[in-house]
């Protein structure tokens, strides 16, 4: 009978108990179907021509010989997860190639408020080289302040860095804003040259003995060349500078760079941001100045390479006019100038609808 009382008294604790689990596990679901809602996963693989063969000539005791550089066809295989609203300008897509340049993706703030992502990885062939590249963000922005982790490898740029930052938000209405506050980056060591020991007086490169150090060998009397595995890498002099040195400043440049640890980067950020939208007129522009950053004192510190403070900053601009049913132009573009580095894109145009 105590028991029996006692499950009577705790049954409708465990009921409840039970109750407050599926509504936890309901407004679980819920969120996630709320962050994930109008996101689209995507992949693709594209492709076409590269550079054209290049034929090389040289001499060799009178013997003409001819050398042929074979550049394989470009190719890039994109898969990625996005969230990211379309502003007024952008057309609808049937579907997602990961190989469209959206210029709007790198401004500040998006055309909502609330949480927007961009998951993307890129293995690719450009010109003869391969690349593995990222570009991942995560950012919130409400009506006072904005929130952004990023991550980014774009290995023709040759620039890899993650960055986070918290800003302030000042609305003075609905299209124009500023924004202050504080931002995190760490990367390689900027400014580091692993060259530098190997430029002369004269300020010329000694390569040679840089390719013999990394396990070259040069048979001066037959002009065949080998790389560390025995290998038959070139059977000319032209050929081994204009084709193996480039490659062995490059292996070289990237082994030394990875030896190093990462460098931190603190910095005071200001910015603004601007959007304007009609059928016929459109402006959309934004900026970031990181004018201050904190020395730690490292041996690496961009600091040191730079002798003093320097200016970081980025920016874009997306314009749109239609002087009537037919005529418009365009004017897009981005720019990014981190530690002296620099990497762009743009594009102007004008379009005529004859009929």
């Amino acid at each position: 009978m105590k028991k029996l009382i006692m499950l009577l008294l705790f049954l409708p604790l465990l009921s409840f108990s039970q109750d407050n689990k599926k509504d936890k596990k309901e407004e679980i679901k819920k969120e996630i179907k709320k962050v994930f809602k109008f996101s689209t996963f995507y992949g693709a693989v594209n492709g076409g021509t590269s550079l054209s063969d290049d034929d090389i000539y040289s001499i060799s005791t009178g013997t003409l010989s001819q050398d042929v550089i074979e550049t394989p066809f470009d190719y890039s295989i994109v898969f990625g997860l996005r969230k990211i609203a379309r502003f007024g300008y952008e057309p609808k897509e049937r579907f997602k190639r990961g190989t469209e340049n959206s210029f709007s993706d790198a401004a500040t703030i998006g055309k909502i408020t609330g949480f927007e992502f961009l998951f993307q990885h890129e293995y690719k062939r450009q010109q003869g080289s391969t690349y593995f590249d990222f570009h991942h963000f995560l950012r919130y922005v409400a009506n006072d302040w904005i929130a952004k982790i990023e991550y980014l490898r774009d290995g023709f740029a040759d620039i890899e860095y993650f960055e986070a930052s918290q800003r302030y938000r000042y609305k003075f209405n609905r299209k124009f804003s500023l924004n202050a506050g504080f931002v995190q980056r760490f990367s390689e060591p900027y400014g580091f040259d692993p060259l530098a020991d190997w430029v002369l007086e004269n300020g010329s490169l000694h390569y040679t003995y840089l390719a013999l150090q990394e396990g070259y060998e040069i048979n001066p009397f037959t002009e065949v060349y080998t790389d560390p595995n025995g290998n038959v890498v070139a059977n000319s002099n032209e050929v081994w500078e204009e084709v193996i040195i480039p490659q062995v400043l490059d292996n070289y440049v990237e082994s030394e760079r990875n030896k190093l640890p990462i460098q931190w980067c603190y910095s005071a950020v200001i910015g603004f941001d601007y959007y304007h939208y009609t059928d016929d007129f459109w402006l959309h522009s934004w900026g970031n100045l990181m004018p201050y950053h904190l020395d730690l004192g490292s041996e690496y510190s961009y600091h040191k390479f730079n002798n003093g403070q320097w200016l970081d900053y980025s920016g874009g601009l997306i314009f749109g006019f239609k002087f009537n049913r037919n005529l418009g132009i365009f004017i897009e573009g981005k720019y990014n100038k981190y530690w002296n580095r620099e990497w762009h894109d743009f594009s102007i145009g004008a379009n005529y609808i004859i009929f």
